[in-house]
């Protein structure tokens, strides 16, 4: 297939790239950057929508959105979490809409953030959320991608944990502090941990492109999920490291402000939907998974 994606030069999309070309698929990116870096196997890209040939795309994969992460967040950094992720994605349906010819698929990025603080609840696609910034901003972010189902376009929605992988994501930036031996859990670390390994996060995006026959809601998360003590604790094994220097809530919430709920929120995920679907998962384990990005 003809895929087009958003956000394929971050670090989701350089994983994906290469695999979804492994695959067959021809992939035009579009970006805002003027000279990107392109992933591996991409050499077309757009800096406009119009300059894709109309009728020419079969699927999307959108990624687009500024990093949750990167900043503290003021008001001016929320509002551009939530345009860099809702108006791309607006965008994209209108240009869906103007296709005589349209996509199959839709496969839309979203987050575990929808579900707000969940205790020790298993989470599931059809756990009712609780409120909060990171609730509101998905919800609005899912229904940006969901219209496009009127225009007769298979939807997916990616709730993403926690994604793990080498050169990037949350992981590089934990590691300085855990090599070092001054690592270790959040507060009491009893909060739930929804990670998934990057290889299952890039085969989840195109299990959903070829399986036709699934759409709506996909919790992206391993099987397994940890408490913070127990990812704590893997990660200084897979490095050989102790990890003895708890960091205290009212430390992280001087350090971090707000945000600091995205590294206190505990959610039980469970990738419920993509088991019954049949997804099977590389790395199911927290040991297994952390082992294989320390030693590649």
């Amino acid at each position: 297939m003809r895929i087009l994606i958003t956000g394929g030069t971050g670090f989701i999309g350089k994983t994906l790239c290469p695999l979804l070309v492994s695959q067959g698929h021809e992939l035009v990116l579009w970006t805002r950057q003027l000279n990107p870096s392109l992933p591996e196997g991409v050499t077309e890209y757009v800096n406009q929508l119009s300059e894709l040939e109309p009728n020419s795309v079969e699927a999307i994969i959108n990624l687009a959105g500024a990093g949750i992460a990167d900043k503290r967040w003021s008001t001016e950094r929320k509002n551009l979490l939530i345009s860099s992720r809702v108006k791309t994605t607006e965008q994209l349906v209108a240009w869906i809409e103007a296709q005589t010819v349209k996509p199959e698929v839709l496969v839309s990025s979203s987050a575990v953030g929808f579900y707000g603080e969940q205790g020790n609840n298993a989470v599931t696609e059809q756990t009712q959320p609780a409120t909060g910034f990171t609730h509101d901003l998905c919800v609005a972010w899912e229904a940006a991608a969901l219209a496009a189902e009127k225009l007769g376009v298979r939807v997916c929605l990616v709730r993403t944990g926690v994604v793990l992988g080498k050169g990037g994501g949350s992981l590089a930036k934990m590691l300085p502090a855990f090599r070092l031996g001054a690592g270790g859990r959040l507060c009491s670390g009893q909060h739930w941990f929804p990670w998934v390994h990057l290889t299952d996060m890039a085969k989840i995006y195109a299990w959903l492109v070829k399986n036709k026959q699934v759409s709506g809601v996909f919790n992206a998360s391993a099987p397994n999920p940890v408490t913070n003590a127990e990812f704590t604790k893997a990660l200084g094994k897979a490095l050989n490291r102790p990890t003895i220097f708890p960091m205290p809530e009212a430390v992280l919430k001087v350090l971090f402000g707000e945000m600091a709920e995205l590294l206190l929120v505990s959610a039980k995920m469970l990738p419920q939907r993509l088991i019954e679907e049949g997804f099977e998962f590389s790395y199911s384990e927290i040991d297994q998974a952390l082992a294989a990005i320390i030693n590649a």
